[in-house]
């Protein structure tokens, strides 16, 4: 089907007259900067238009940058958003472009691809606020788009990193990649194998009480964790039916473990042990082919994935076993078509159609001791066929003012066998209208309307291994409608000192049919499982900054921070109380919404030191908390500030020496609140107290280029 939609949009594209003008370069919404800009000196004020701002390698000089995405990430103003992990190609897709278009990618992540990309091989990096002629906002209000030289030649690098971790243990990992560009055809080759820890993890102690504050068990607790991976990556572009094709491929293989010993001191001397195993192979081929002929252009997408993964979860103590497997095969198809006109200068249109089928293959086990417990939805498959209709109109009003709507159509048909038998269809409209306004050159207000729906999370639709560590059983519910939500938004941006950018944005959700966890009643055994418990709200309001700090005498200095303060509120099914949105919430529309902490920070500091070639800084991420509301129980997971300093040495221009001092003063905290029975009726039982010291890492990398 893929193939013949492709013929028949070729076969239009050959039609035209102006084809045979060969492909048409990538969107780029700004002329390309002179060539000699390139070895100029970095501009103080990048050049704007309509709402564009360009960065050419230049303004990079002094940094000193190997990869796009350390370009990306030193952007003033700019946050990277590598992308959300949703079925479809909608929503998918992080906050950078590469060349107009998003990658046709899911495994091989945003951040991957970007540090693929040698500094040589870029032109500039455009960045985007509000709209442009010609590219694809994937529903954000600020985007990047590195576009590319094309130039001919042969570019690559190997990178050789090691971890001496404060514990003792010592992961390395090798990483080799290498563009071939040759004329209008360009070949990539990326390889990465190795290992690597887990900051999550350390050493500490243990201690529960009872509700009157007694002293129930006292522990030392010894908790190590870490994670392979072996990746092989390859893509191939060239001249394809008057157009351009581009096709990918990747394999991704890897695996993640731990092991927890928490050796028991009182009321008597024992040993409780946890393992955890995670192997995961991935593979995905993607296909992008896009035409441009006079003030048209078509794009078509083809994406196939295939995801295998195994879990292994086991439980030890003197008096208790317990052991829990499962096995699932995820399978995604997909096919996208898009047409473009370019009405006028100021004014843009564009239509498409989407359709996905994707699978979902899974097997449970649960063993206590010797018997086996019956699970919800545990032996299931389930298949999705969703299809998406879109249209969208950009329309330039002034130079100072931008206007975009567009409205999506969605419908999508749910059936589940096995253990749970069911079939459901789904459709949602998912209207979207954004407003960009710049009084004067240096403030920018941008505002959103938009109606958001959110993908079913195929791990919902199955049971997880928290029975192994906790006894609760999280079972699954396949039987699971979106969570949709109307979502106001305004972000107001102010530029100042030639490269400074601070940004204030309020965000306004309603949420429908929040999915959350809720009671299931199987016989004797009461289970925790996702279902959709009602509606709610969530607020947030976030501040940016990013500032030089030369006036202070901290020459070639920069500080980038953020702070995201949010509030949410939903109704308790166990208690009927308001309480905030577990932590596990996620949305499949952009932007992503990862987690709902109440309060977020991060602080990044970096200065240049040109006469010693070498550049240092550090990152610190603020403490958070995230909440967890079972039936019987409320979770809370706490992680203390994180310190990471670096510095890196160019000893020439193509060897490069980074050293960093990853995860200093990490301390991650459980406390677990659980009850004899529901939160509602039955008396608090116990309180679990975890408090864990990693011990840090040392990381080098070793890098070397060519070309």
């Amino acid at each position: 089907m893929l193939v013949s939609v492709l013929a028949v949009v070729s076969g239009l594209a050959l039609a035209d007259p102006q084809a045979s003008q060969g492909p048409a370069p990538a969107p780029t919404p700004v002329p390309a900067p002179p060539a000699a800009e390139a070895t100029a000196a970095a501009p103080a004020t990048p050049p704007v238009q309509q709402g564009v701002i360009s960065y050419p390698p230049s303004f990079f000089a002094d940094v000193g940058p190997s990869t796009a995405l350390e370009m990306v990430q030193r952007l003033p103003g700019f946050s990277f958003d590598r992308g959300a992990a949703v079925r479809g190609l909608s929503g998918s897709g992080g906050n950078v472009l590469i060349d107009g278009e998003p990658p046709v990618s899911k495994n091989d992540s945003l951040e991957e691809i970007l540090r693929r990309i040698p500094v040589s091989s870029v032109q500039r990096i455009d960045v985007v606020r509000g709209s442009a002629p010609g590219i694809d906002m994937q529903g954000r209000t600020v985007i990047a788009n590195v576009i590319r030289k094309s130039s001919s030649g042969v570019k690559g690098a190997f990178v050789w990193t090691m971890w001496p971790i404060g514990d003792g243990r010592f992961f390395y990992g090798p990483r080799a990649e290498m563009q071939l560009r040759q004329g209008q055809r360009l070949i990539e080759l990326s390889f990465v194998l190795g290992k690597g820890p887990n900051d999550t993890a350390g050493d500490g102690d243990r201690i529960r009480v009872d509700a009157n504050g007694n002293t129930l068990i006292r522990s030392n607790i010894d908790f190590d964790a870490q994670g392979a991976r072996r990746w092989l990556v390859g893509a191939f572009e060239t001249p394809f039916a008057g157009g351009r094709l581009r096709l990918n491929a990747a394999y991704i293989g890897g695996e993640a473990d731990s092991e927890y010993y928490d050796d028991i001191l009182f009321p008597s001397v024992y040993r409780e042990y946890q393992y955890f195993s995670e192997d995961r192979a991935q593979s995905e081929m993607g296909l992008r082919w896009n035409r441009r002929a006079g003030a048209n252009q078509v794009d078509v997408v083809a994406f196939q994935q295939w995801n295998k993964t195994d879990n292994y979860s086991r439980f030890d103590s003197p008096t208790l076993s317990r052991l829990f497997l499962n096995t699932k095969d995820i399978s995604e198809t997909v096919s996208r078509v898009n047409l473009r006109r370019t009405v006028s200068p100021s004014l843009n249109l564009e239509a498409g159609v989407e359709g996905a089928l994707n699978t979902l293959d899974s097997a449970t086990s649960l063993k206590i001791n010797t018997t086996v417990i019956p699970l919800p939805a545990a032996n299931v498959r389930v298949e999705e066929k969703r299809g998406e209709v879109f249209g969208l109109a950009a329309w330039r009003v002034s130079p100072k003012l931008a206007l975009e709507f567009g409205v999506r159509q969605e419908a999508s048909t749910v059936t589940s066998t096995g253990d749970v038998e069911l079939e459901k269809s789904l459709a949602f409209t998912k209207p979207r209208l954004t407003a960009t306004w710049a009084p004067i050159d240096d403030l920018q207000v941008r505002g959103r309307i938009e109606r958001e729906v959110t993908q079913l999370n195929f791990d919902d639709f199955v049971a997880n291994n928290s029975v192994t560590q906790t006894g609760a059983v999280v079972a699954g519910n396949p039987d699971l409608s979106p969570m949709q939500a109307w979502v106001a938004e305004l972000a107001v941006e102010r530029r100042f000192l030639k490269q400074g950018v601070a940004i204030v944005t309020v965000r306004r959700w309603e949420l429908k049919d929040v999915i959350d966890r809720a009671p299931v009643y199987l016989g004797n055994l009461v289970a925790d499982a996702p279902a959709n418990i009602g509606d709610g709200w969530r607020n947030e309001i976030q501040f940016s900054l990013s500032a030089p700090l030369d006036r202070l005498g901290l020459k070639q200095a920069t500080l980038k921070a953020q702070v995201s303060l949010r509030e949410t509120e939903v109704t308790d099914p166990t208690t009927g109380d308001p309480r905030p949105i577990s932590s596990l919430l996620t949305f499949g529309a952009p932007p992503p919404i990862s987690a709902v902490r109440e309060t977020e920070w991060e602080l990044h500091y970096t200065q240049d030191l040109p006469k010693l070639k070498s550049t240092w800084g550090f990152d610190i991420i603020g403490p958070y908390i995230d909440h967890y509301y079972r039936l019987s129980e409320i979770e809370t997971q706490k992680s203390e500030i994180s310190i990471l300093i670096f510095g890196e040495w160019k000893a020439r221009p193509d060897i490069s020496l980074r050293v960093e001092l990853q995860s200093l003063a990490k301390d991650t905290a459980r406390v677990r609140d659980v009850w004899s029975g529901p939160r509602n009726t039955a008396p608090l039982q116990y309180r679990d107290f975890r408090n864990l010291q990693y011990d840090g890492a040392i990381q080098f990398r070793l890098r070397k280029t060519f070309g």
